[in-house]
């Protein structure tokens, strides 16, 4: 009589594959952005089938939504214990303050990596699961905002927000680049650009006596003809609707154009992608060599540098959206080349912010500038009014996040 053949053992789900689900989602959005992650490629992370995978979530918005919210809810849910410390006086509001930004500091950089879906696939999300997010984030500032009302009184609500929302902008900016340094030199570059920006003060607006931010490059101004307005409403849509949402129809009829029309111009989408990015790129490039023309010193130049970006930001506020959110639609090989040129602006600043701060490493200083330009990034598009004078006090902000304010 043959042996028995013992039952197989029944399979068991592993017990976190949901939070492994969310946590492979979750780097997907962040690395390649909604549009480009399907659902197999995040049940192939997980090493699942699709089917397992709708187990879990029923389409790809839903997993997004909670990825989403999960990263915001632990920003939150992480500092909780510092927002219970008492406020009765000024120490203890710094106290607090310090607890917080400690707080929000280890959550950032334990989840660095996927961080960066808010910087811009949060568009992505409906207008209600929008503002229940924003909501997160609410209440993460204001919590910042109790504790900095005790600790400095006298400082008005409205450069309390700035400061407050440029010292959370220091620290998320690590989400948007790779440089790596140790892990407590980094603890240590976000806490004292966040505690610069808190303890900062900004020039009153109507005492600031600015120059009124420079007219768009002359060149670039004088791009004629069709090309010239596709590409304009390209950027528009792009910036609006996000590459993949925006359709060659919605162009065309932006410029009162055929589809047929804009393919008498540019080959597709991607080409008019490719137009606005090279447009970016020149555009800044030709603002960083004016600031080097007037500069006769490093310091003069770092103060060059940073109000050329604010003024650029300003002036071309939706195509910077769409140079650094959008590239990652282009080819690989166009990839590279606008990346370099990324790379090789922010070398730039490096060099100058090492020149005017030399006891700064090479990737320490990389740190404090890509914080610099998270700050503007963060707060251009927030502003209710962008002229010289907010510029001028944007421009003074990033200067104390990279604690060179008092060196120009």
């Amino acid at each position: 009589m043959p042996a028995a053949v013992p039952a197989a053992a029944p399979r068991t789900r592993p017990r976190d594959r949901k939070r492994r689900i969310e946590e492979a989602a979750a780097l997907a959005f962040a690395q390649h952005g909604y549009h480009a992650v399907g659902m197999q490629d995040i049940a192939a992370a997980v090493g699942i089938s699709a089917p397992a995978l709708y187990r879990h979530f029923p389409n790809k918005y839903a997993l997004f939504v909670r990825t989403a919210f999960t990263l915001a809810h632990r920003l939150v849910e992480d500092t909780d214990a510092a927002a219970a410390l008492p406020l009765d006086t000024p120490d203890e509001a710094r106290a607090a303050l310090d607890a917080l930004v400690e707080a929000v500091i280890a959550t950032t950089v334990e989840l660095r990596a996927t961080g960066g879906i808010y910087r811009w696939e949060g568009r992505y999300l409906e207008p209600d699961d929008r503002e229940l997010l924003t909501s997160e984030f609410r209440t993460l500032r204001r919590r910042f905002e109790a504790a900095h009302a005790v600790h400095r009184p006298a400082v008005e609500e409205a450069d309390r927000r700035l400061l407050v929302l440029a010292a959370l902008s220091a620290i998320a900016s690590i989400t948007a680049h790779h440089t790596t340094v140790a892990a407590r030199t980094l603890r240590a570059l976000l806490a004292g650009a966040a505690w610069r920006a808190l303890d900062g003060s900004l020039p009153a607006p109507d005492s600031v006596d600015a120059a009124p931010a420079p007219a768009p490059d002359a060149e670039v101004s004088a791009e004629q003809g069709r090309r010239a307005q596709l590409i304009d409403a390209a950027i528009r849509q792009f910036a609006a609707r996000g590459y993949n949402e925006a359709t060659i129809e919605d162009i065309a009829v932006a410029v009162d154009l055929t589809p047929s029309g804009v393919y008498r111009h540019f080959d597709g989408k991607s080409a008019l992608l490719l137009a606005a990015c090279d447009r970016a790129a020149v555009s800044l490039e030709r603002a960083v060599l004016r600031a080097r023309e007037e500069a006769a010193s490093p310091s003069e130049l770092m103060h060059g540098l940073v109000r050329a970006y604010v003024a650029h930001t300003f002036g071309n506020l939706e195509l910077t959206r769409v140079y650094f959110s959008e590239i990652a639609n282009l080819a690989p090989d166009e990839q590279r080349r606008l990346r370099a040129l990324q790379r090789a602006h922010v070398a730039d600043w490096v060099a100058v912010l090492q020149a005017v701060r030399p006891e700064l490493g090479g990737r320490e200083a990389a740190v404090l500038v890509h914080a610099g330009l998270g700050v503007v990034a963060d707060q251009a598009p927030l502003l209710p009014v962008r002229d010289a004078a907010a510029a001028e006090r944007l421009a003074c902000l990033v200067e104390i996040v990279l604690g060179v304010r008092g060196e120009l």
